[in-house]
């Protein structure tokens, strides 16, 4: 089975893969937010085969649904579930530093080969090519402090500070531990792994859909 949860807001459902991060779509209903899911199944797929994983996931298991915040109705997964309190086991690190790293390098690739002015349209609103990966990496930054890690402000073109934030990252997410939050009003690992690999994949298919 595959282990999805619903976060209802006001205005958006999140349909989200437990064990797969980054695989969450959302709609305006329940059967929209995973209709959406379903048929970004290839899509993700092509992230997991880069990453040396099997994915062939089975028929969708509702696990658990969940009261969203205002995170949600912008569009994003914004509220650990309660699997998230336990342990973070060896093999979910290890599919999440395999998934983060695959995601990275499709950013990175379409940083480098996505037209520099994409078509403009509601997929993701008017920003540009490098505003878009500027962005993404910003919000690594920024998400890093939920797990411990503190980086000053650098530029997309920055690589060594890049390579550093997301090895510190992968350092962070790729080990094993428990439920805790990393850090002490941060997120539990599992739904940070899920949050990192959302983010990253939402704009790397935000590109590709406008280029």
């Amino acid at each position: 089975m595959t282990r999805v949860y619903l976060e209802k807001g006001r205005t958006k459902i999140v349909a989200c893969a437990l064990d797969w991060p980054g695989w969450a779509r959302i709609g305006t209903t329940e059967d929209r937010a995973m209709a959406e899911l379903t048929a970004y199944t290839d899509r993700y797929r092509l992230i997991t085969a880069d990453a040396g994983l099997s994915f062939d996931p089975g028929p969708v298991e509702i696990v658990e649904t969940v009261t969203g915040v205002n995170t949600t109705d912008w569009g994003a997964p914004g509220v650990p579930v309660a699997e998230d309190s336990r342990p973070y086991s060896i093999a979910a690190a290890h599919r999440t530093a395999a998934i983060l790293r695959a995601a990275w390098r499709a950013l990175d690739d379409l940083a480098e080969t996505a037209p520099h002015t994409l078509r403009k349209g509601p997929r993701g609103g008017g920003r540009d090519r490098d505003e878009i990966v500027t962005h993404v990496v910003d919000n690594d930054r920024a998400y890093a402090r939920k797990i411990g890690i503190r980086h000053r402000p650098f530029g997309p073109q920055d690589r060594t500070a890049l390579a550093a934030l997301r090895a510190a990252v992968l350092e962070a997410l790729g080990n094993p531990a428990d439920g805790v939050p990393l850090t002490g009003s941060g997120w539990p690992p599992a739904y940070a792994a899920r949050r990192f690999a959302w983010h990253v994949l939402d704009h790397v298919w935000e590109i590709q859909d406008k280029s």
